[in-house]
């Protein structure tokens, strides 16, 4: 149907600027998955499974209702659609989501460790800390719950124990940013680390006035 083909198109635009990019850990692979949400539907259009996406097309790209009916497309939609819709349902404020594969987040999955705040850009955008969703199985309804149980500190980066990572925007674009920036902070607290000296963290003082700041703005959207 015509009234899609926008969300379509966004979301293969974006998912293919996040696999040239590495985000995804293999370029001719299907790894990870995009999508966004319907305005003013509970429904989100998303990835199909198994697709590479150096092939994939707008009309590949699924519709979903959050019931996980289809309602437009042919292909079998992402096997990660319940953690998708999980988060749209806690989190009024998030209308895109993006799960990567991207090396330096990955890194801090097997290692079971979050990023705390470092710099202002990543505290304002992210929030204060990229906090770690405990292990389930691909696709499985326990990693969906483990996913929507984290939604409640109003970050938007979260990292997937031995998995990959999580970003979360009010628009596709800004998931993206968050994506990025998730990779810069996590290369640069990964090189701190190898250092062995003491990691500075922003202070308390900074990390509430962004928080508040970034509250004032989920309550705008949400």
């Amino acid at each position: 149907m015509k009234e899609y083909i926008e969300y379509k198109r966004s979301v293969l635009k974006y998912t293919r600027w996040l696999s040239e990019n590495g985000y995804f850990g293999a370029l001719k692979g299907s790894g990870g998955n995009v999508s966004i949400r319907i305005e003013g539907e509970n429904a989100c259009a998303i990835t199909p499974s198994g697709l590479s996406y150096t092939k994939m097309a707008p009309d590949d790209i699924c519709v979903l209702d959050f019931e996980k009916n289809r309602i437009e497309g042919i292909l079998e939609p992402s096997m990660e659609s319940g953690m998708h819709i999980a988060i749209y349902e806690e989190r009024p404020d998030v209308n895109a989501v993006v799960h990567t594969h991207q090396t330096r987040a990955s890194m801090f999955s097997v290692i079971n460790r979050p990023i705390p705040a470092l710099f202002d850009e990543v505290c304002m955008n992210i929030g204060e800390i990229v906090d770690v969703v405990p292990y389930a199985l691909s696709g499985s309804e326990e990693l969906a719950e483990n996913v929507a149980a984290k939604m409640g500190n109003g970050c938007n980066c979260y990292i997937m124990q031995n998995h990959g990572a999580l970003s979360l925007g009010s628009t596709i674009e800004k998931a993206c940013l968050n994506a990025e920036l998730l990779e810069k902070i996590a290369t640069i607290y990964a090189d701190a680390l190898f250092t062995g000296e003491k990691i500075s963290t922003l202070p308390e003082e900074t990390v509430k006035f962004f928080n508040e700041m970034r509250e004032t703005l989920r309550k705008k959207s949400g």
